[in-house]
């Protein structure tokens, strides 16, 4: 009888695989293939058209790009960006500081200031500048309303240099005071506490607690401003100083015919410029995340070889299966 049971409950004929020999299919994503595939399309699309289009001129953006007049235009870029760029900060820092003392006169004069140079264009602030002497023909240091003590001749004074300098610099540093204030207030007010706590003078506060940490939100902002000043010193052409943008302007009128390269020129460096910028940027945020994040971000090198190591692990992988 047992025997009759046994035979008649068949047993199963399928046993389950080893678990090594099972395989895992990963997700697939088609959509993002086929978005990735247009992409790839457009982007050879607007390659190919810039290639092989004769309207642009490669030769001549090849002459053109590393000319002397060129280069002499890039220089007077470069230092009146550096010059407006410090300037811009420090008097921005003093405008931020101002803008958070308890003193009713500094935090409506710096108010005041803001709000007029964000408000004014600035090639309207620069034009204004460059026409200075003639509403002041001097300028004079003394008691209002009383004697002079000293007296500067303005039309010495202002150079194109000059004007161009103080006109971004006043312009910079109200968007600077912006991005410094912002920065300190996103400090947690513990800190401001603690350090108040032990007794550091104001000073010591905010050289050596505050500001280091409100620079983690400094830098990126204030990184954008400095991108937007290096476009911004185009406008210093009107102003008679023939940086980047005027050379390409100057040339451009006396080779009408290659007005399109020298475009491309002037594209070609600023793009440098911007990149350079972009660059330091990672490296200083890096530098400052230092104790705020648990691991340091990869550089673009580390992230080229984490991504290559990880290729070849699956490639193995896949090998192997």
């Amino acid at each position: 009888m047992s025997e009759s049971l046994g035979s008649a409950v068949p047993l199963s004929t399928t046993e389950p695989r080893p678990a090594a020999a099972q395989r895992v299919l990963p997700l697939r994503h088609p959509g993002r293939w086929i978005a990735s595939a247009i992409v790839l399309v457009v982007v050879a699309q607007i390659v190919h058209g810039l290639a092989t289009n004769p309207f642009f001129q490669w030769d001549r953006f090849q002459y053109w790009f590393l000319r002397p007049t060129i280069l002499d235009g890039l220089l007077i870029t470069l230092e009146v960006t550096f010059y407006s760029a410090v300037l811009g900060l420090l008097v921005g820092i003093l405008l931020a500081l101002a803008r958070l003392s308890r003193s009713p006169v500094l935090r409506a004069v710096s108010w005041v200031y803001i709000w007029l140079f964000r408000s004014v264009p600035l090639i309207v602030v620069l034009l204004f500048l460059y026409n200075f002497s003639a509403l002041y023909k001097t300028l004079s240091l003394g008691v209002p309303f009383g004697p002079a003590f000293f007296t500067f001749d303005e039309s010495r004074l202002a150079t194109d240099m000059v004007v161009a300098v103080v006109g971004l610099s006043l312009n910079e540093a109200a968007y600077a005071a912006e991005v410094v204030r912002g920065g300190i207030l996103s400090v947690d007010q513990g800190q401001h506490e603690a350090a108040s706590a032990l007794g550091l003078p104001k000073g010591y506060q905010f050289t050596r607690i505050v500001f280091p940490q409100a620079l983690r939100s400094i830098t990126p902002n204030y990184v954008n401003q400095l991108i937007g000043l290096i476009k911004g010193t185009s406008l210093v052409f009107y102003v008679s100083l023939l940086d980047l943008f005027g050379s390409v302007q100057s040339m451009g009128s006396t080779y009408p015919g290659d007005i399109v390269p020298l475009l491309l020129v002037a594209t070609a460096w600023y793009l440098i410029l911007t990149s350079v910028v972009s660059v330091v940027q990672f490296y200083v945020e890096r530098y400052y995340s230092r104790g705020a994040l648990r691991s340091l971000p990869p550089t673009p090198l580390q992230k080229v070889r984490t991504g290559l190591r990880d290729l070849r692990a699956r490639v193995r992988k896949e090998a192997a299966i």
